[in-house]
């Protein structure tokens, strides 16, 4: 039975993929600070200890381990960012892609395959032409964030070891995300378009997501870096049109968030929720992945039917 190491893999991401891998017979490690205080749901999933300050990792975990996903940083939309929150936002994500690399480099290991994990916001913004994975990134926080994020987790490259980056786009989930914050409003009546709504948004149903993690984790043929989104972008104000549609027929309405005020709300994150972000998915198309949730329509019937 092989054994799949998940760092971040209480979050949102991480708690679906520890389900999806244990169904299909993978045992899984989770990496986090305090392994002893966590209780295990399945007879498949343990718990091992990393710590990011010290730089020490759970030897035995990477001594038998066949596959790592690295998933784990702060969140990026759960507090303002201030400059100790994005310096920690940052640090998160390198030192523990640096961890990764003195862990595959000091110890005997049999580890085939890390795929990491980054996102969309590396790209700048885009309306009419779709960013592709060769794209440059954008110089602001969340792009240069990304490409550090990137660049910190290459050297498992140089030791042999396929390594796959996937950027994933806003992942659709009634768990948690973003999700949960655009229903909530429209529960009441009200579908909240954000700025004037025609920012793109690039977005996976969360189903799909962990399916091309697993994919992309055993599937010798991927190597590299792949926007994870789905084929269909939409506008804020379609996906919140299309909601209401579903959760309240014509017993809604839409009323706008002006840009001035996200600002006053969020600070500089509203840069981010007023971004265009349209992301091509042409790469993993080619790879033969197939979306259970191609479409926005698909998404949102599988997300409100449950």
């Amino acid at each position: 039975m092989s054994l799949v190491i998940i760092t971040g893999g209480t979050g949102l991401v991480g708690t679906a993929l520890s389900k999806l891998l244990t169904s299909k017979g993978y045992s899984v490690i989770i990496l986090c600070r305090n392994p002893s205080s966590r209780r295990s749901w399945s007879s498949l999933i343990s718990y091992a200890g990393w710590n990011l300050k010290d730089q020490t990792i759970n030897e035995e975990a990477i001594g038998r381990a066949k596959y790592i996903i690295h998933l784990a940083g702060a969140g990026v939309a759960d507090k303002r960012w201030t400059s100790n929150r994005k310096e920690e936002i940052q640090e998160s994500r390198i030192k523990g892609s640096d961890l990764i690399i003195k862990a595959l480099t000091q110890i005997p290991n049999n580890v085939e395959a890390v795929v990491s994990a980054s996102a969309i916001g590396y790209y700048p913004e885009t309306t009419t032409v779709q960013s592709v994975e060769t794209d440059p990134s954008d110089p602001g926080f969340l792009g240069e964030t990304c490409r550090l994020w990137e660049e910190h987790i290459q050297p498992v490259t140089a030791m042999g070891k396929r390594l796959v980056i996937l950027r994933s786009g806003i992942a659709l989930s009634n768990e948690g995300g973003a999700f949960p914050h655009f229903k909530k409003p429209v529960s009441l009546g009200i579908g909240a378009v954000l700025g004037n709504g025609s920012q793109i948004i690039s977005w996976i149903h969360l189903d799909d997501l962990c399916r091309l993690y697993l994919e992309s984790m055993v599937n010798p043929r991927w190597a590299g870096v792949y926007n994870a989104v789905a084929p269909q972008p939409v506008t804020n104000r379609t996906l919140m049109t299309e909601l209401g549609k579903r959760m309240k027929r014509n017993f809604y309405i839409l009323m706008p968030v002006p840009g001035f005020v996200l600002r006053l709300l969020l600070g500089e994150r509203s840069i981010e929720v007023l971004k265009s972000s349209n992301v091509s998915c042409d790469k993993i198309k080619k790879q033969g992945f197939q979306f259970v949730y191609p479409t926005p329509d698909a998404a949102l019937r599988d997300l409100i039917g449950r």
